[in-house]
């Protein structure tokens, strides 16, 4: 079988696990449930591997049904397999089959529920991102966007004998289900103007008109929808209360892939359908998204400092790390595009083992609450402590962790776009890697001062449910051997020599229009660069300084909330004093913000499609 006959099973392989495991699963045991799933999870990581390495030679569509176009028209739904989308599926199913591997002995299911109900659903889950990550049609787009939402409001909301999990659900749903509104009314604005649903097609269609209203209408109301999975601010009000409550292996799906295939769709979109004539001027584009992405990284980074619920923390910290992905891309250039996907590569691993090591600590103490966990987590400090820290190390931005090599290349790409931009990348680095190693030293080495509560209302974590039933056992090997399976991954992805090189003609065949439109049968064959072309400048002098700066910042934030309140004298109590008054007129007005009521989160949705509509019209 060739590519093209291939790349449709990159979908239907999880859509047929999860029939079967939604049919058969009840009969089966939990140990054979466990087995099954990791093997088909696998299976579609063999295949979705040979379909990568044919993306390299060029990209490649398949007509599902065999409904071609003819003379440039189609009714048909037509997958695309380019170097990034076919690589960020294959970072999909393997973070999927890490989940499921780590998930080996974590559940403990209630009598009444399927073994074979967490399996069904998380290959559901990847079936939706993959397809999302390989349609070429938008309103295919919207429908597999919309399969793994619908999948993640329910793996949230796993655990139904608990309110909280529900409640976390309940906010994901309907603030994600209302922006994905917008983009379903976006996309009936472009039916409209186009009479096509091929991203390709409609971006062929759009040269035949200038911009006008209701093209930039279309555009910010699609970008709604994908901006909002990728918790952008002010649409990112959702994520902190779906992590905090979301059984652990779906916090790694959630934070590791799903959010940054929101980036992924708006960087898709905006390069096939809205980059060319008659679409939106790369320069309205390139500002606006540059400020949204500065915005979200330092509020995320902020907000990150301030939590105590190790789950929350992590997840603000997905929301600043998102911030700077969208930045990188929103520079519309190959190099950007190749950064960022990089970037997203290393950040998956380390992110992913952060939340598993999380998962390790509320299955052995019952909390997740960095204050309440002081010190108890001792006799885990040469194994899970010692990953943690790495994570945090990694988050910094310390060579040679694949995550610091992204962020060397993405600072590098700013930096040629606006000189300051390279700051923002290291002030938010340092600042979440800060929390994550105060975290690992605060509980699994009790280092510091003993924190005391605040009189600010904080969201605490030491009231967790384990998602076990069998408190006080031996942590796991899977929940340990994960981890640092993802770690060593995360590292490799910074030293291997062939990957920049790929990555490179990855992003210059993302950027290009005719590519793809060739691959989509909407335009003539065009030569694709060549395998030998330039590859990304790997670690230099620069990348690396700036790397180590980020991680001494961190080191020294970490160090300064640790062992800060010990100082004595004028000066120290002065600084004590200034940081208090700071977080009180600062932070405690952010927090009142972060309120998790549903109505709030809705009323910020709205004002962002506002701010959008009214500045993009202004611009075009």
């Amino acid at each position: 079988m060739t590519a093209p006959d291939l790349l449709p099973l990159a979908v239907a392989v999880p859509l047929l696990g999860a029939a079967l495991f939604a049919a058969v699963g009840r009969l089966l045991p939990r140990r054979a449930c466990d087995v099954l799933v990791t093997v088909w999870a696998l299976a579609d990581v063999v295949l979705l591997a040979a379909l990568w390495r044919a993306a390299n030679r060029g990209p490649f569509a398949s007509w599902v049904g065999g409904w071609r176009p003819r003379n440039g028209e189609s009714v048909g739904i037509v997958l695309v397999g380019d170097p990034l989308g076919v690589g960020l599926a294959l970072l999909v199913s393997l973070l999927v089959l890490a989940a499921v591997v780590y998930a080996w002995r974590y559940f403990a299911e209630p009598p009444t529920r399927s073994p074979g109900t967490f399996p069904a659903l998380v290959l559901l889950f990847e079936a939706g991102m993959c397809g999302f990550a390989l349609t070429g049609d938008l309103f295919n787009a919207f429908v597999f966007f919309e399969l793994m939402g619908a999948v993640a409001y329910a793996l949230t909301g796993y655990r139904v004998e608990d309110p909280r999990p529900l409640q976390g659900a309940l906010t994901f749903g309907v603030v994600n289900s209302l922006a994905a509104y917008c983009s379903l009314m976006g996309i009936a604005l472009l039916y409209a103007r186009t009479g096509e649903l091929g991203m390709a097609q409609i971006g062929r269609h759009l040269a035949a008109h200038r911009t006008d209203t209701l093209t930039v209408t279309a555009f910010v109301l699609v970008l709604t929808g994908l901006l909002t999975k990728a918790a952008m601010v002010p649409f990112h009000l959702w994520l902190p209360d779906a992590h905090a409550v979301a059984p652990t292996p779906v916090c790694m799906l959630l934070s590791g892939v799903m959010v940054e295939l929101g980036v992924y769709g708006a960087a898709r979109v905006y390069w096939t359908v809205f980059a060319g004539p008659g679409g939106i001027p790369a320069g309205a584009v390139r500002g606006v998204l540059v400020a949204a992405g500065v915005l979200t990284a330092l509020l995320g980074a902020l907000m990150c400092w301030q939590q105590r619920h190790i789950k929350r923390m992590l997840a603000f910290s997905t929301i600043s790390h998102v911030g700077l992905f969208l930045v990188g891309t929103a520079l519309l250039d190959a190099h950007g595009a190749a950064a960022t996907a990089l970037y997203v590569l290393g950040h998956a691993g380390a992110k992913a083992a952060l939340f598993g090591l999380t998962g390790v600590l509320l299955d052995q103490y019952g909390s997740v609450d960095e204050h309440g966990l002081y010190g108890r987590a001792r006799e885990l400090r040469w194994s899970a402590g010692v990953m943690f820290a790495l994570g945090g190390l990694a988050v910094a931005g310390l060579p040679p962790f694949g995550a610091g090599l992204g962020k060397a290349l993405s600072e590098h790409a700013a930096g040629d776009f606006l000189g300051w931009l390279p700051a923002v990348f290291v002030v938010t680095s340092a600042v979440t890697g800060g929390a994550v190693l105060r975290t690992a030293a605060r509980v699994f080495a009790g280092a510091g001062a003993v924190p005391h509560d605040s009189h600010q209302a904080e969201t605490r974590g030491d009231d967790e449910e384990p998602e076990v039933r069998d408190p006080g056992r031996p942590v796991p090997r899977p929940m340990l051997a994960v981890p640092a399976a993802l770690l060593a991954a995360c590292l490799a992805s910074g030293v291997l020599p062939g990957l920049t090189a790929g990555l490179a003609r990855a992003g210059t065949l993302f950027t290009s229009r005719a590519d793809y439109f060739a691959a989509a049968g909407q335009g003539p064959p065009t030569a694709f660069p060549p395998l030998s072309a330039p590859s990304l400048a790997g670690w230099t002098g620069e990348g690396a300084l700036l790397g180590l700066v980020s991680t001494l910042v961190a080191l020294a934030l970490a160090a300064t909330a640790l062992w800060g309140p010990l100082l004595g004298g004028r000066g120290a109590r002065r600084l004590r004093d200034l940081a208090a008054t700071g977080s009180h007129r600062l932070v405690l007005p952010l927090r009142r913000l972060h309120s998790g009521r549903l109505g709030d989160n809705v009323a910020w949705l709205a004002t962002g499609v506002g701010v959008l509509l009214v500045v993009f019209t202004a611009l075009r």
